[in-house]
């Protein structure tokens, strides 16, 4: 299967559909949805899954005190289920990717550990652990601990003996004919990125375009199992990539299709 996306979502009602584009958007609970993706069908993943912080704690957004409580999908787990439900949705990406497909995955402090020892325990390939930047970010509040001003993506390839593909001499040119380390400066979301309003963990254009550019070819299909605000399938359509988002939130899968919908109004006129 050659990334056939209609083939591959047939059996799915789709919540948005953009055949000529090849983006399709599900609603639903992630780990059900992907249990009936075909095996060996998507190229490349980029996840930013729950951080489980919504613990009634407390943030600053904008110069304001505002709470951390996202949604009940981001709830406080005990560390016993946030592993378990990491280990699930990793298993059914590891059995959906294709033989050379890879994986990136979002994270903080809160569930990024957890992440790292699931993709072992699954016998991923771990290529990089990158930290994100945000010279943008918050100040902290408390003035108990260090400002977070980080996050950390992990780059894995589905096992030990596949081969990824990697787009070197791009990310060389990116980086004005240095090699790239794994240290990215990149800013936290810009405001024109939220004018049809904003998800709690919304990731930059910026970040998902060194991604996508650095492990996938034009025509591949990248998949997004927490798609959020529809970041990854809007760079998907600058890139000539095709692309799936799955999110159980309907709110902001409507403001994904607002964005989607205003990157081919605007490719329209120029």
């Amino acid at each position: 299967m050659k990334n056939n996306i209609s083939e591959i979502v047939k059996t799915f009602k789709s919540y948005y559909e953009n055949k000529e584009n090849n983006i399709i958007l599900l609603h639903g609970d992630s780990i059900s949805l992907l249990s009936k993706f075909p095996s060996e069908s998507i190229d490349v993943v980029f996840a930013d899954p729950p951080y489980f912080l919504s613990s009634g704690g407390i943030t600053c957004h904008a110069g304001r005190m505002v709470s951390v409580n996202k949604a009940k999908w981001d709830e406080s787990k005990n560390i016993n289920e946030i592993h378990e439900f990491n280990r699930k949705w990793l298993d059914e990406v590891k059995r959906i990717l294709k033989e050379d497909g890879a994986l990136w995955i979002s994270g903080t402090l809160h569930n990024i550990y957890s992440v790292g020892l699931a993709l072992q325990q699954l016998d991923y390939k771990i290529l990089n652990d990158i930290i994100w930047y945000k010279r943008n970010a918050p100040p902290n509040l408390s003035t108990r601990y260090f400002t977070h001003s980080t996050e950390t993506i992990l780059w894995a390839r589905k096992s030990q003996k596949s081969k990824h593909y990697f787009n070197y001499s791009l990310m060389k040119e990116i980086n004005k004919g240095k090699q790239m380390r794994n240290l990215w400066d990149i800013t936290a979301p810009p405001k024109n990125e939220k004018k049809f309003g904003k998800h709690p963990t919304q990731k930059p254009l910026e970040l998902l375009e060194r991604v996508i550019l650095a492990s996938t070819e034009e025509g591949d299909l990248v998949l997004d199992p927490f798609v959020g605000s529809g970041t990854t399938c809007i760079v998907a359509l600058r890139l000539r990539r095709k692309c799936i988002g799955i999110d159980i939130d309907k709110e902001y899968l409507n403001l994904a299709v607002k964005r989607i919908d205003d990157e081919l109004k605007n490719q329209k006129l120029f």
